[in-house]
């Protein structure tokens, strides 16, 4: 995957990924929330699901190597001898980052979840979401999509609740709902981005956001009008500049595709 393709990705799922799954990073502060809270959270999101844990893993470990076998059940070890929330959450978070890497998003999410219910930070809710909207991009299967759409809905709900003017977490919603559209009401995600676009046209995350979504529609200069906008603001916005060369690829300027793709991946 060139770094073109990894960037447009990133910008589908937000930026706080990059806050869990970095090596050595501490993770957020624990919250004062009560178990009885904490059990209302993940009843919740429990609620219609076409899969569950048990379902998931049972399928992802047969196909395993012996190798990721012997560090998943090391891991899940450590973690059923672990009692105290600090070291829980570095035992999740392993785990989470392990699931991830070995492709299965849903698995990570359902851990990067459990940390989220301890920690009870908005930052590890948006983790938690935007983790769960990676599988909903890849998923194949009707029923993992639904179960992590489900769960991402409800994973960043808890994060614009806990941090209502952080608009990254508004935007992450309003692209499960693009990407998991509700036979209802099709246009929710669309809508959402329109009224944060209003509310806040000088944001570049969320102009990137619609031009991405202009890309994948193959509204190209539509795509160009917004991104060339976003650079204006700031010219040294990578996602920016990487989108811009699939926006100019897209629209077939060979010329200016190659001049930001040569940028983009210069950085």
């Amino acid at each position: 995957m060139t770094k073109l393709q990894r960037i447009v990705i990133l910008i589908a799922v937000g930026l706080f990924l990059l806050l869990y799954f970095g090596v050595n990073t501490p993770f957020f502060g624990l919250s004062t929330k009560s178990n009885e809270q904490r059990q209302l959270e993940k009843t919740r999101s429990l609620q219609a699901e076409s899969t569950d844990i048990s379902v998931l893993l049972k399928n992802a470990k047969s196909a395993l190597s012996s190798a990721q076998s012997g560090r998943i059940f090391l891991l899940e070890q450590s973690l059923a001898e672990t009692q105290e929330d600090s070291a829980r959450i570095e035992q999740l978070q392993q785990l989470s980052g392990t699931w991830f890497d070995l492709g299965h998003p849903a698995i990570a999410g359902y851990y990067a979840q459990e940390i989220a219910e301890i920690a009870g930070t908005a930052e590890s809710w948006s983790i938690a979401g935007t983790t769960y909207t990676i599988c909903l991009q890849q998923a194949t299967e009707e029923k993992v999509r639904e179960y992590c759409s489900g769960r991402a809905v409800s994973a960043l709900e808890n994060a614009i609740s806990l941090d209502p003017d952080q608009l990254a977490h508004q935007v992450n919603l309003s692209l499960v709902y693009t990407e998991n559209p509700s036979p209802d009401d099709p246009m929710r995600g669309i809508l959402m981005l329109r009224e944060l676009n209003e509310a806040h046209p000088n944001n570049v995350l969320v102009m990137n956001t619609l031009a991405r979504l202009a890309i994948k529609t193959g509204q190209f200069d539509r795509a160009i009008e917004r991104l060339e906008r976003s650079l204006e603001l700031d010219a040294d916005n990578q996602v920016t500049v990487c989108l811009l060369a699939a926006a100019y690829q897209g629209a077939g300027n060979e010329n200016k595709a190659a001049e930001f793709a040569a940028r983009c991946n210069a950085q």
